[in-house]
C-alpha cells in the first residue's frame, strides 16, 4: 500500500501546481493570456509565490487589489503604468468590496485586456471569486486554460480516510 502523509501529498500537489503555472507564464510570455490560480489561503499564496521563483526565471509583478478597488483593467493599467511586464500576478480579489461590478465590467472591457497586455496575467482567486466569474464573466473566464488549484489540505491525518478510500 502506498501511503503518503497530508503534508508530504500536499507538497507534492504545490510543486507540481507551481511547476505547472511557471510553464503556463514561460510559454505565453511576449504575448497575452489569462491564467487562473485558485487558492483560498492568503497564506498559502504567499508560499506558492516564494516557491514560484525558484521555478521561473521571468521577471513577475505584482499588484494587490484594494477593497476600493473597481475596476481590474483600470487597476492595471495605472499600476503598470507604460511598460510591458514579463507577467503580472493579481491578488486581493477576494478583498475587493464592489466585487460583482468589477467583474461585470472586467468581462466587458475583455477585448482592450488582449489589445493592450502583451504578457500572461495571472489572477489569484478563492473558490468563491471563481464561481463568480464564471456566471458573472463567462467570456472573460473562457479566456484561461484549465484553473491550476492550491488546495489548502486541513493538517488533520488522512491516512485513516485515505485507507478507508483505497479499501484497506
Amino acid at each position: 500500500m502506498i501511503s503518503l502523509t497530508s503534508s508530504e501529498n500536499s507538497t507534492v500537489n504545490s510543486t507540481a501546481a507551481t511547476k505547472r503555472l511557471a510553464r503556463a507564464i514561460m510559454v505565453s510570455a511576449g504575448e497575452f493570456s489569462l491564467i487562473l490560480v485558485c487558492c483560498n489561503s492568503v497564506e498559502r499564496q504567499q508560499q506558492v509565490l516564494n516557491l514560484l521563483t525558484e521555478f521561473s526565471p521571468a521577471d513577475i509583478h505584482e499588484i494587490l487589489l484594494t477593497p476600493a478597488t473597481d475596476t481590474l483593467y483600470t487597476a492595471i493599467t495605472t499600476a503598470i503604468g507604460s511598460t510591458q511586464p514579463e507577467a503580472l500576478m493579481v491578488r486581493g480579489l477576494e478583498s475587493v468590496v464592489a466585487i460583482n461590478q468589477l467583474i461585470i465590467s472586467t468581462n466587458i472591457m475583455r477585448d482592450e485586456f488582449r489589445k493592450q497586455f502583451k504578457f500572461p496575467l495571472v489572477l489569484w482567486v478563492n473558490d468563491e471569486i471563481l464561481s463568480k466569474l464564471v456566471w458573472l464573466a463567462p467570456d472573460f473566464k473562457d479566456w484561461a486554460a484549465s484553473t491550476i488549484r492550491f488546495d489548502v489540505v486541513e493538517s488533520v491525518s488522512s491516512e485513516p480516510a485515505l485507507c478507508a478510500v483505497l479499501g484497506h
